[in-house]
């Protein structure tokens, strides 16, 4: 087990729930790269996601700006891809696993997490969700990763040592930056055996 370490701290997309554009269309049968190309930089890429995960701005919001932007045959498209991207969700192979059984060691498991106001609603479809002692998710602060600031609430709100905590991410900026903070790192790949590996060594 990490020396010193009681706390688990998960990003969720990427980490926890997977979040792949090219799946999303898939399921839309928009195949054609060209559409790709132009959904990935109207919605995915666009600020407006930006906006969403710091809490400016809401799906519905987002869908009545992105639509008239498209060319009509991917139109019927835009409310699947920005509001219905999690239906079904997609889980991280292991995790649900990995999660339960650090709870049973007993580590306490939070997420900190960049998502949407829609992530309430969502989250709880998760398999591992009720395995969280804590979640700080950046629209409800109006804070995002990499700002220390929203780390910061994470640990003021649960009385947490950063020194004490293991912070999971799939972003190397995001870990730089909670490693600044005194966190113990782990930068994820999307091997789940690794992560559980490092964690017990």
């Amino acid at each position: 087990m990490r020396k010193g370490i009681c706390n688990i701290v998960f990003d969720m997309g990427k980490v926890i729930i997977g979040f792949d554009p090219d799946i999303f269309m898939d399921r839309c049968k928009i195949f054609d790269e060209d559409d790709r190309k132009l959904i990935r930089k109207m919605i995915y890429d666009s600020p407006m996601w930006i906006q969403m995960d710091m809490g400016d701005l809401d799906e519905e919001r987002m869908i009545e700006n992105v639509t008239p932007l498209l060319p009509d045959h991917l139109k019927p498209h835009v409310r699947k891809l920005i509001a219905g991207w999690c239906d079904p969700l997609i889980e991280t192979e292991g995790m649900n696993e990995l999660i339960r059984g650090l709870k049973e060691k007993g580590y306490r498991i939070y997420l900190l997490s960049n998502a949407s106001i829609m992530q309430k609603t969502y989250w709880p479809n998760a398999g591992c969700a009720r395995y969280f002692d804590g979640v700080v998710v950046s629209a409800f602060e109006h804070l995002m990763k990499p700002d220390e600031r929203f780390y910061q609430v994470l640990l003021n709100r649960y009385h947490l040592k950063a020194e004490e905590c293991l912070f999971i991410d799939d972003r190397k900026n995001n870990v730089e930056a909670a490693a600044a903070l005194g966190f113990d790192t782990y930068l994820f790949d999307g091997d789940s055996k690794a992560l559980k590996d490092y964690i017990e060594n």
